[in-house]
């Protein structure tokens, strides 16, 4: 007896469908064993990337680049072997500290082995304060003021303090000769700020100096040619226009008188260079100063002083390098702002002092 056809064309067409289901079953077992298998790789490589890169601990020195991202920061950290992690994932997990945007450019010592945890904190803890103390030097102050505001301000006693500064192993090219007296001149006025455990002496005088360079390097020091002096005269002459000039607008105007002088061989008769190695050092002049034969009395002997005479301040070391093109031979202090009047002649120059000192 045969099987009715219609049964057997029914049983035909259900057999696509169980294969079909089945197909189905087995690729939703697959997906859902991928998904399993990829969870637990996630789960192991998260794990991985929060915690400490392997291998032994090693030291690292780190550089931030100013304007780094944080993308940046973390793949430099994985390159380094610093943390496990970088790229997305890494990115992914600083993003997740809410850091990023306070890491510090700047260099670091680090280790590998470290979680982004811990190598984060380095980033953006601010270095710690270092206690430090100020030194204050004034334009127109010479060695013996600077050794007491270093004692005052920074607890050198003078001594060791000049002693630091006749040491011959300063070098100041081109500006101070090899021979040279000492370092008059050369510690550059201005307000310093030391490291209070690492300050001493030596410290002091090689960062004025240093200082000193720094400034003459932007001033038209080539000029000195043209002025037929060298380096080390227009320091010398600097000093003396520091302690001459109360306004800025004469500075310029009493470089010209020094080089007139100069030039025609007549003395300068300025009593700031007398009153630096002062016979009778009491702040004042007496009849018998004036005569005195020191090296420093420009009124007794034509030319220059031997040494500087006080620290200039970059505005007289430029009038020093750029005098005004002028006829003055004389000038006076005159009125309570401190300007001084000029003169060509004699008979004018005495017309002024008494109109000036009365």
């Amino acid at each position: 007896m045969s099987a009715d056809p219609s049964f057997r064309r029914a049983e035909r067409a259900e057999r696509p469908r169980r294969v079909a289901l089945v197909v189905t079953l087995i690729l939703f077992l697959v997906l859902i064993g991928g998904a399993v298998l990829a969870l637990t790789w996630g789960v192991g490589y998260y794990r991985t990337c929060t915690g400490r890169a392997e291998g032994e601990q090693r030291p690292v020195a780190f550089t931030v680049e100013e304007g780094a991202t944080g993308q940046q920061v973390v793949d430099a950290l994985h390159e380094e072997g610093v943390i496990p992690c970088g790229g997305i994932v890494g990115g992914f997990l600083l993003r997740g500290t809410g850091e990023a945007d306070r890491i510090r450019s700047g260099e670091y010592e680090l280790t590998t082995g470290m979680t982004l945890e811990q190598a984060i904190r380095v980033l953006t803890t601010p270095p710690p304060e270092v206690p430090t103390v100020r030194l204050v030097i004034p334009e127109g102050y010479r060695l013996t003021q600077i050794a007491e505001a270093a004692h005052r301000s920074l607890g050198i006693p003078t001594t060791r303090f000049l002693d630091a500064t006749e040491e011959d192993r300063w070098s100041l090219t081109p500006y101070l000769p090899e021979k040279a007296r000492s370092l008059e001149g050369f510690l550059f006025p201005k307000s310093y700020e030391f490291v209070k455990d690492r300050v001493d002496a030596r410290t002091v005088v090689r960062q004025m100096l240093d200082q000193f360079r720094i400034e003459a390097e932007d001033l038209p020091f080539e000029r000195a040619k043209q002025l037929k002096m060298t380096p080390y005269q227009v320091v010398i002459v600097a000093s003396m226009i520091e302690e001459e000039a109360r306004v800025d607008r004469d500075r310029r105007l009493i470089a010209g008188v020094i080089y007139n002088r100069l030039r025609i061989g007549m003395t300068l008769g300025i009593d700031a260079t007398l009153l630096y190695d002062d016979p009778t050092p009491d702040g004042q002049l007496s009849s018998s100063d004036l005569g005195s034969n020191s090296p420093y009395n420009t009124r007794v002997h034509p030319g220059l002083p031997p040494t500087p005479i006080a620290s200039p301040g970059a505005k007289s070391l430029l009038a020093a390098l750029t005098p005004a093109d002028t006829d003055f031979l004389f000038y006076v202090l005159c009125g309570a702002d401190g300007h001084h009047k000029f003169a060509e002649t004699e008979q004018e120059h005495i017309r002024n002092v008494h109109d000036c000192l009365g």
